[in-house]
């Protein structure tokens, strides 16, 4: 979509902190960081939601979580812990309707959020 701030990153018209991009996925530093490491991993093929993709290619959405396990990995958040959430809506937080998963971590973080 031309209008889509991460259709755009994926494009290269907007620089982004890549961390990691493969052929059907890209994960990049979040520029509002929630935690020391939050990362956003998308397809980079537009699905708004991830209800959406999850309908549209389920193998699609397997690989951004198996992506975001990776990223947890690679940040060094996968042995003491890690969150990974994907807001879907806007009432949940989602303001950029392009499917995220946000990879969370370094510090405590408590339940419920907010």
């Amino acid at each position: 979509m031309s209008d889509c701030l991460f259709c755009k990153i994926v494009s290269g018209e907007v620089p982004a902190t890549i961390v990691r991009e493969g052929e059907r996925v890209v994960a990049f530093r979040d520029i509002n960081p929630q935690a020391p490491t939050h990362v956003l991993v998308i397809p980079r093929d537009h699905h708004p939601t991830v209800a959406e993709l999850a309908a549209a290619d389920p193998a699609l959405l397997a690989e951004v979580v198996g992506e975001a396990h990776q990223v947890a990995r690679d940040e060094g958040v996968d042995g003491t812990g890690y969150r990974l959430v994907f807001n879907t809506g806007s009432q949940a937080g989602q303001t950029v309707f392009h499917v995220h998963a946000h990879v969370l971590g370094g510090r405590g973080l408590n339940w419920p959020p907010g």
